[in-house]
Formats: C-alpha cells, sequence, structure tokens
C-alpha cells in the first residue's frame, strides 16, 4: 500500500516571475513614454536613454565586479528602475547629472543593500530625490511642451504646482486662474512648463495603471487609496479656502498619478497586506497633500513615498493576514 505523502508548501507553481511582473510594468509605461517623446521630443529620448543605460551599466558593474556573482540584469529591474528614473527628471537635464542619479539610485539605493528584494526604498526615486537636494536649479527647470527639436536650450515655464504654491504664498486665489483646465491636466496638453517627463499626461498613466490590473500585477489598493485621500483632503482644504486648489486640479498635477501607480506599488517597499496597502497609501495620500500646500517644495509625492517606504516594515509588522486555521480570538 503506498502512503500519500504531503509535501511542505508550495504545492502550485503559479506563472507569475520577476521577468513577467518587470517587463509587465513596462508594458504600461509605453504610453506615458510615448507621449512624453509627442511633447518633449529630442529631450525626452535622450533622458530617457541614458538613464536606462546607465542603471543597467551601474547595474551589471557592481553584481561583477563589487559583489562578485552573476548579473542579474536580464530581469528587467535595472531597466525599469532607469525608465521610472528618466519618468521623474525634466526633459533638459544636462545629461552627466543623469548618470549620476543612475549612480545613486542602483549603487546606494539597490545594490548597497544586496539588489533586487532587498532594497528599503524605491530605487529610482532614491535618485531623484538625491539630484532634487544636489541639483535644485537644475531639477527645477520645466521645459514647454511642443518643442521637439530642442534639448539644453527649451524655453522654461512655471508648472501647475508651482502656480498652486505661489496662490497659497501670495493668498490670492485669483493666482489660480492661470491653471489649465482639468481636460487639458489630463491630456497633458498644458501652457507653461509641464513638469517631469513621466507626469506629462495623466490619461496615459491611467491607461498603464489599467493593463497593469487587467494583467494583475498590482491591485488597486494602493493608487486608489492614495488618490483618493488626496481628493478628499484637497476637496476640504478647497471648501475651507480657495486659495487651495480644487482637488481635480490636485490629483492630475504633477507625480501624484506617476508615483501612485509606478512608484508606491513597487513589491519590494510596499506592505504585503491590502489592508496594510490601504494604511500605506492613505498615508502617502495625506504626507502628499501636507508637502505640497505646506512644505517647501511644490510636489510632495516623491517624499511621501520615501518616507512610508520606511514605515513599510513596521505595517507588515503589525498588519498581517490571518494564519490558515487560526481561531480568531473573541
Amino acid at each position: 500500500m503506498s502512503k500519500f505523502i504531503v509535501s511542505l508548501s508550495p504545492h502550485a507553481h503559479g506563472n507569475d516571475s520577476v521577468e513577467r511582473n518587470m517587463y509587465g510594468v513596462i508594458i504600461a509605461l509605453v504610453p506615458a513614454l510615448v507621449v512624453s517623446f509627442l511633447y518633449f521630443g529630442i529631450g525626452s529620448a535622450l533622458v530617457c536613454a541614458v538613464s536606462v543605460a546607465a542603471c543597467v551599466f551601474f547595474e551589471w558593474a557592481i553584481t561583477k565586479y563589487l559583489l562578485k556573482r552573476p548579473t542579474s540584469i536580464s530581469d528587467g529591474s535595472a531597466i525599469l528602475t532607469g525608465l521610472l528614473l528618466g519618468f521623474n527628471l525634466p526633459s533638459n537635464l544636462p545629461l552627466w547629472i543623469i548618470v549620476i542619479g543612475a549612480l545613486v539610485a542602483i549603487g546606494i539605493g539597490k545594490m548597497t543593500f544586496g539588489g533586487l528584494g532587498c532594497n528599503p526604498f524605491n530605487p529610482a526615486l532614491v535618485g531623484r530625490c538625491f539630484l532634487l537636494v544636489s541639483f535644485p536649479a537644475q531639477m527645477t527647470s520645466w521645459p514647454v511642451v511642443g518643442q521637439l527639436g530642442k534639448y539644453a536650450d527649451a524655453t522654461t515655464g512655471a508648472t501647475p504646482l508651482s502656480i498652486m504654491k505661489n496662490a497659497i504664498k501670495t493668498g490670492d486665489s485669483s493666482v489660480l486662474d492661470q491653471l489649465p483646465d482639468s481636460l487639458h491636466l489630463l491630456l497633458g496638453n498644458v501652457d507653461g512648463g509641464a513638469g517631469t517627463i513621466g507626469e506629462v499626461c495623466a490619461l496615459a498613466l491611467l491607461i498603464g495603471l489599467a493593463y497593469m490590473l487587467w494583467k494583475k500585477i498590482i491591485t488597486w489598493h494602493i493608487p486608489v487609496s492614495i488618490i483618493a485621500t488626496v481628493f478628499v483632503f484637497c476637496g476640504l482644504l478647497h471648501l475651507a479656502n480657495p486659495v487651495y486648489a480644487d482637488p481635480v486640479a490636485a490629483i492630475f498635477s504633477g507625480g501624484l498619478m506617476l508615483g501612485a501607480i509606478f512608484m508606491a506599488t513597487d513589491y519590494v517597499t510596499s506592505p504585503m497586506t491590502h489592508k496594510g496597502q490601504i494604511i500605506y497609501g492613505v498615508c502617502i495620500g495625506l504626507l502628499t497633500v501636507i508637502i505640497r500646500n505646506w512644505g517647501s517644495y511644490p510636489e510632495g509625492m516623491s517624499f511621501a513615498i520615501l518616507i512610508m517606504n520606511a514605515f513599510t516594515p513596521l505595517i507588515n509588522t503589525y498588519v498581517k493576514p490571518k494564519r490558515f486555521g487560526e481561531v480568531q480570538e473573541k
């Protein structure tokens, strides 16, 4: 008589893999990438290409010569980090600054901690915030859309977030009349500076969100909780004082959509449970509103995500899924 042997879990193998998910996110970024090329032209192409190439090179070099282990660039994570870093930069940023950002993102934000799966902070945001602190003038020079053939000499202008910040500083709600309407913010065809490469078109980012939800690469919990929190709190502020922008303008402006959909949802640096993800998303949304309205920088999304990355282990510790077969205490 043969014995029925049950081995330790896992008992079934799904079709998920690091490569599948990484390249799935890259595919989801394609609509925003195409729009950035249409709006910024050669500047967008140069920044993204250099960022991706530098991130792939630094990961290969560090893995091969410092860590002395097989290279991992084929899993797509370095390409994704480079693309996301490029999306968080202005389209006229000097190439040598991009290379520095890539080195910080890969070398400090990722490989210092052991590589993919070990980093406590989102590598692309580590690189972006380092550049923002180190090169504030270059990182806050926003080219106007439509200058397809221009790069270093592109004309710059004020972004919607800068206009919102100016309205708060002056206490004059009429300053908000300079903001583009909601449709233009959604499509990205705005007057003045449009912001970073990846935040220019909210619609393209929402298409990427739909794709990732369809492919089950991410769940709705983090992006929806962030966007809903910003919408609610900005709505309350706008009702209390019209000097604060309306919530629709707030969620379609700046890097909110890019951060909520592609940066905060990073597997490694976000909570594991759905309840934890909602807590994480609400806190990111609240911190973003606070930094945008009362902080020194017009944008607060990157800092909010990095702050909550630090709290992810704490959230995972206290918000755990119920164990299979566990009897809940009354």
